[in-house]
């Protein structure tokens, strides 16, 4: 009763349709004389990503392309793709799915998408298969959010014809210091993880993204110092350190500035007037 109060309010919250999974793999290894020939496509969906170089038959012709790029096949239409100078990785699935976020979909069919982020994708690929696996009440639902995710992931990377300069190791670096804000991160540091210059780093991480690297570098350390705050009773100088300040008078500015609070202060108020013995 419950699964299907849930099932039903996720209908009429995302669209929920029945979406059925024939095969998902990846990392799906092929020799170099690969080739995957259907003249007339296949009955149902297939959506492939490279993650080596490939030619696909695009347009009434083959063209060649580097790797992490994705293609939307439709349900009968030609598809052809081989290897491309040496094997051929990749991962896919075949699908059916009434969702109108496959049914109505604006992204490009049969047109080779490069993907500024391909190992989000491949996770997507690798949790789609763990859920075609096994068998349990959220199965289907599970199923069409992770879709619904790659169809978005899809749709987004089709929008960028052109993706800034560096793109996937601004990308990979945003993604270090997000998951380790800790760490000492500086203008030089960064410039040196992604082999540039501090300067252009500076003026293409701006752009790219909307806020300066050593902005995102504080917010994320002041976000992180909110939750060891409000979730946990650290003292405020072993937060401080652990976000990657070595003074926390420092780190007492910069979260005042950002939260309009001293830790102190956020600390009585997210915590209420009593949680146990204060420290710091």
């Amino acid at each position: 009763m419950i699964y299907t109060f849930i099932k039903l309010i996720y209908s009429q919250m995302w669209g929920y349709a029945m979406t059925i999974i024939h095969y998902v793999g990846y990392d799906s290894a092929h020799p170099d004389d690969f080739v995957y020939d259907i003249p007339d496509g296949h009955d149902f969906w297939l959506l492939v990503m490279t993650q080596t170089p490939a030619e696909i038959w695009v347009k009434g012709e083959i063209r060649a392309y580097p790797a992490h790029y994705a293609v939307l096949f439709p349900p009968r239409q030609k598809i052809l793709y081989r290897a491309s100078s040496g094997p051929f990785i990749n991962d896919w699935i075949r699908f059916e799915s009434e969702a109108p976020f496959v049914t109505e979909t604006t992204i490009p069919l049969a047109t080779p998408i490069a993907m500024p982020d391909p190992d989000y994708c491949h996770k997507l690929f690798q949790l789609l298969a763990t859920e075609n696996f096994f068998t349990h009440d959220y199965r289907e639902m599970t199923i069409d959010y992770l879709l619904h995710i790659m169809f978005n992931k899809l749709l987004e990377a089709s929008q960028y014809a052109d993706p800034p300069p560096y793109y996937r190791q601004l990308l990979d670096l945003r993604k270090q210091i997000h998951h380790h804000p800790g760490q000492p991160w500086s203008v030089s540091m960064m410039a040196e993880y992604v082999h540039l210059s501090p300067g252009y780093l500076q003026s293409i991480y701006k752009s790219t993204f909307g806020i300066s690297c050593m902005e995102d570098v504080i917010q994320c350390r002041i976000r992180l110092a909110k939750e060891r705050i409000a979730h946990g009773s650290q003292r405020l100088s072993d937060i401080a350190a652990l976000c990657g300040y070595a003074n926390i008078e420092h780190f007492s500015r910069q979260f005042r500035k950002l939260t309009g609070l001293t830790p102190r202060s956020y600390r009585r108020t997210s915590q209420g007037p009593y949680n146990g013995p204060q420290v710091d």
